[in-house]
C-alpha cells in the first residue's frame, strides 16, 4: 500500500522504548504503511520514514534546516526522487501557548497551517492537565483541508488523519506525513 495515497490514517507513537522515538503509520485497515525510529540526543533533527519495521524501504527523510532552534524549519524530501517536496516550520513563541505550523511547497512558498484546535483548550492542556487530546486543523491557502485528532489515552500517544476534505490533493500527502511524524516526533516531548 503506498501511504502517499491514503486519505485516512493512524500514527501511533509508541510508549516504552528508551533513548528512541518509534511511530507506526496505519491505513484505515490497520495495515502497516509507514515507521519511523527517531535518535535521540540529536542536534540537528533528521528523521527517515520507512515503509517497514526493518527499515529496508526509505520513502521520506524530514531534516532540520539548522541545528537546534527553537521555531525549526524542516525540508520534506522524497528519498525515491531525490526531491524536496515541501517543508513545515514550527511557529516557536507561538506554539509555547498553541502549536501551530506552517506548510511549505516544494518552491518554498507558505501555502497553508496546521493549528491546534483553540488557545482556551491548549492552555488548559499545558497549565492543567495534559489528558485533554489535542485536535489539529490543516488549512491551504485559508480552506480547511483535513484534521487530525488525539485519541484519548493517556499512555499512548495516536493521531487520526482526516485528509478527505481535500479530494483535489492540494497538500501533498508526503508532507502531510511528515507533519504527522514532527507533531509525534517534536510536539509529542512537551509531556
Amino acid at each position: 500500500m503506498d501511504p502517499f495515497s491514503l486519505d485516512q490514517y493512524m500514527a501511533r507513537r509508541k510508549v516504552f522504548t528508551l533513548f528512541t522515538g518509534k511511530f507506526h503509520i496505519y491505513d484505515p485497515q490497520e495495515n502497516l504503511v509507514a515507521y519511523v525510529e527517531q535518535k535521540a540526543f540529536k542536534l540537528k533533527e533528521d528523521i527517515t520514514v520507512f515503509a517497514d519495521e526493518e527499515k529496508q524501504n526509505a520513502l521520506l527523510n524530514i531534516k532540520a534546516q539548522q541545528v537546534i532552534d527553537f521555531s525549526a524549519g524542516y525540508n520534506v524530501q522524497d528519498v525515491a526522487t531525490g526531491e524536496i517536496v515541501g517543508a513545515l516550520k514550527r511557529k516557536g513563541l507561538k506554539s509555547i501557548l498553541r502549536d501551530e505550523w506552517i506548510i511549505f511547497n516544494a518552491g518554498g512558498e507558505e501555502i497553508g497551517r496546521i493549528r491546534e484546535d483553540s488557545a482556551f483548550l491548549a492552555a488548559i492542556r499545558r497549565l492543567i492537565t495534559p489528558l485533554i487530546p489535542q485536535s489539529y486543523s490543516i488549512e491551504l491557502n485559508g480552506q480547511p483541508v483535513g484534521s487530525i485528532k488525539q485519541n484519548f489515552n493517556p499512555f499512548v500517544q495516536k493521531l487520526n488523519v482526516d485528509l478527505r476534505s481535500d479530494p483535489g490533493r492540494q497538500l501533498d500527502r508526503r508532507v502531510a506525513l511528515a507533519a504527522v511524524v514532527l507533531l509525534l516526533a517534536i510536539e509529542g516531548k512537551q509531556r
